[in-house]
């Protein structure tokens, strides 16, 4: 028999008297005889105890490894941190690749090592963990901020300055001003700040990935209030992106005014249509 102390004084519970339902309650809740109680469970004659026992070390692992993930993506902001910089922006786009839409930038002033559990690369979260990381970065953020650059601008100046153009204004939108900047990709033209580009910057540090989140998450809100002016597109669907279906729909009935003409295969359309730009 195991016999554990269940922090009940002068009384000693026999593991194998207790069911299994019992026995998840017992994990459910901090313990200091945590460690007994997993050790007993191991030896069980019973296999449903000795099948939980295992699934409560898996989870435990997938937690732990989380964890040190989450901490490894401060690593950036703390080494800057650590020199003085006080105040350090995360800034991200979202859009660079649709055939329609703005690119939508943004720019995140974490306070410090938080946790926010999930928080990846905007690309690997489902929109769900998109919108509540959403909700989470705003509450905890000591700032952020949205840019944007239009359709025309990306038509006018190509998509990588229309980018640069929509994170320096994410930057400039703060309301407390940064000294420092992480930035996913590239360096920002044009804003007289310390950077640090940051090649996979989303995947890498925990402010561009917050920043990468709030701007796929207000792109694509902004794609579907277009699919109500435009609903045969199917935006709230596909927000933009080359899919069958919009592909589909462009050949059906041509470009619209938040196609980007410069892209193909809209270029092709746009110039085949009579009446101007958008035809």
């Amino acid at each position: 028999m195991n016999l554990i102390n269940l922090e009940r004084p002068g009384v000693l519970l026999i593991l194998t008297g207790l069911s299994l339902a019992q026995i998840k309650e017992l994990l459910k809740s901090p313990r200091e005889d945590l460690e007994e109680i997993l050790a007993a469970m191991a030896e069980d004659p019973r296999a449903g105890v000795r099948n939980l026992y295992q699934r409560w070390k898996r989870a435990e692992n997938i937690k732990e490894a989380e964890h040190k993930r989450l901490a490894g993506m401060f690593l950036y902001e703390e080494d800057l941190w650590a020199k003085g910089h006080a105040a350090i922006a995360g800034v991200d786009e979202a859009g660079r690749g649709p055939l329609a839409g703005p690119v939508v930038a943004a720019a995140v002033i974490l306070p410090g090592v938080i946790h926010l559990k999930d928080l990846n690369d905007s690309k690997k979260l489902t929109a769900a963990k998109r919108e509540t990381l959403a909700r989470q970065i705003k509450e905890a953020a000591l700032a952020w901020a949205i840019g944007l650059s239009t359709v025309e601008e990306i038509y006018q100046e190509n998509i990588h300055q229309a980018g640069l153009t929509a994170m320096r204004r994410a930057v400039l939108g703060l309301k407390d001003k940064p000294v420092f900047v992480l930035v996913d990709g590239f360096k920002i033209s044009g804003l007289n700040l310390p950077q640090m580009p940051l090649v996979g910057g989303d995947g890498l540090s925990a402010s561009i990935a917050a920043a990468s989140i709030l701007a796929k998450v207000e792109r694509d809100r902004i794609m579907d209030s277009y699919d109500q002016l435009y609903p045969q597109y199917g935006f709230n669907r596909h927000k933009g992106y080359a899919t069958p279906e919009h592909l589909s729909a462009l050949k059906l009935y041509g470009p619209c005014p938040i196609h980007r003409a410069g892209f193909q295969p809209v270029k092709d359309m746009t110039e085949q249509a009579d009446g101007g730009l958008f035809g």
